[in-house]
């Protein structure tokens, strides 16, 4: 006689597919698994799969209301080689039930961001955790991962425009880099245990950095406060961003760790730091890093190897317990091969390195991403008037050279629509018009530049545009080297 504690074997694969497949990462590609489940083949057009989690539940819903019918509603009373995976299913069922309330929040904070969320439901969330065997804080801890999650889904899917494969990689890895490969191992181990995994995002000038930065900073666990139904902090206090190349060296350390009121002239109030502001399991993200000077470099070392700091003027240190995003445009090959780059300090950035794509590699993959952009930027300008200016946008877009780099990134995409929207046009490499003065334009259309001429003026056109010698290269296909050689020895454009 079969033991009514125990799964059948087809209950056993059929929630053994379940568990692999709803708790991979999302952003991967495994149709094959998900279409095994569905009874039917998926449509690669979404951006998650967890899209179709949903259409799960009603095969979900019979195989728990059976057991349910056998007297195992609770994790203990399933035989002991079923209980894990049990334990993952009744997770998995409890949240997708609850997904709608998640969203919610979510949108009333994005849009009211600055007081701290209450969740509809969140009592009813917990006794239903109760009732299948949780005790009182694993519940809350549930909660609060399950209100992650969401968050990730909606950072990552939404907040991030584009279908094309570049688009899918930086997805996957964004999610990797929150919950690791396998949710199951964040969520029995690594929840409210990340702050060692700092992420370091490489990528041109104007790709996003700051997006897939967010994205990683806005998801990050907060805990949830069973007694008042409410989360500890709202979304804005997640995350905290600073450009480190807008600072000189002699602000950058009190940007960084705050000072004590009298430290250095000028200094005639305390100030407290990004490290000081930043929340317990919060985000810091630390754009240009790539820019900041060996001592400071030495610095944020000892910040990340000891979690401690010490604003200046003051012996007191304080405890920083947030993650550490970093970005930089540069190539850090090479500021670590001329000694601009501490080896410590970019080992201790690099538990994960994410590329942000450029959008000439976006587009090359998936040439309707354009439009994908546009839709998205637009709606962020001029709201519903979008689809009124959209038409006439697209069609100077379509005026462009075939396969135009875009060389400035979305960034450059969105001056674009500007341009659009006031002239009409755009023209890429139009400066300002006062060529005619200019005496590089003026030899070159009299014919009297040599190649070395020729090219040293484009370079430095180029690098008044784009910003720095790494851009440049990468737009002429010469070295960084070469670049700068031409740059300062090339003709004056005045």
């Amino acid at each position: 006689m079969m033991n009514d504690r125990r799964l059948s074997p087809d209950e056993r694969a059929f929630f053994a597919l379940l568990a692999e497949t709803v708790y991979a990462n999302p952003f991967g590609s495994d149709r094959e698994r998900l279409g095994r489940l569905l009874g039917r083949e998926t449509s690669g057009g979404v951006v998650s799969q967890a899209d179709h989690y949903i259409e799960l539940m009603p095969a979900l819903e019979r195989q728990v209301k059976m057991l349910q019918d056998r007297g195992l509603t609770r994790i203990e009373r399933f035989d002991a080689q079923d209980r894990e995976l049990m334990r993952q299913v009744l997770l998995f069922y409890c949240y997708q039930r609850h997904i709608a309330a998640f969203d919610a929040l979510i949108e009333q904070q994005v849009d009211e961001s600055g007081r701290t969320p209450s969740l509809p439901g969140g009592a009813d969330i917990l006794v239903e955790l109760g009732s299948y065997g949780f005790d009182a804080p694993e519940a809350r801890r549930f909660v609060a991962l399950y209100y992650q999650l969401r968050r990730a889904y909606y950072f990552i899917e939404q907040a991030l425009v584009g279908c094309s494969q570049p688009m899918r990689e930086l997805r996957r890895a964004l999610w990797n880099s929150l919950f690791t490969r396998d949710l199951r191992t964040y969520a029995m181990l690594l929840w409210e245990r990340m702050e060692d995994f700092s992420t370091l995002l490489l990528g041109e000038t104007g790709t996003g950095k700051g997006s897939a930065a967010a994205a990683i900073g806005r998801s990050g666990p907060i805990p949830f406060d069973a007694g008042t139904g409410r989360f500890t902090h709202d979304l804005a206090e997640t995350f905290i961003g600073t450009n480190l190349s807008q600072f000189s060296e002699s602000l950058i350390e009190s940007e960084l760790f705050g000072h004590r009121k009298g430290a250095f002239t000028g200094a005639v109030d305390s100030h407290e730091g990004i490290f000081g502001r930043c929340r317990a399991h919060g985000a810091l993200f630390l754009d240009e890093i790539g820019d900041v000077s060996l001592p400071v470099q030495t610095k944020l070392l000892r910040v990340l190897q000891d979690r401690s700091f010490a604003p200046v003027g003051s012996h007191k240190e304080q405890r920083f317990e947030g993650r550490v995003i970093a970005a930089t445009n540069r190539r850090l090959n090479e500021l670590l091969e001329e000694g601009r780059f501490r080896r410590d300090f970019f080992y201790r950035l690099s538990s994960n390195i994410i590329r942000v794509p450029p959008l000439r590699e976006r587009l090359e993959d998936s040439p309707e991403e354009l439009g994908e952009l546009v839709n998205a930027l637009l709606s962020r300008m001029v709201g519903q008037a979008a689809q009124c200016v959209r038409e006439p946008i697209m069609e100077a877009l379509g005026t462009l050279p075939l396969r135009y780099p875009w060389p400035g990134n979305v960034r450059e995409l969105e001056q674009a629509l500007r341009r659009i929207i006031l002239n009409g046009r755009y023209v890429p490499d139009l400066l300002p018009e006062h060529q005619g003065g200019d005496s590089w334009v003026t030899a070159l259309t009299d014919g009297r530049l040599d190649a070395a001429g020729l090219l040293g003026g484009y370079c430095q056109r180029l690098y008044d545009r784009l910003g720095t010698y790494e851009a440049v290269a990468r737009v002429t296909g010469l070295d960084r080297r070469t670049v700068k050689r031409h740059i300062e020895s090339g003709p004056s454009k005045d």
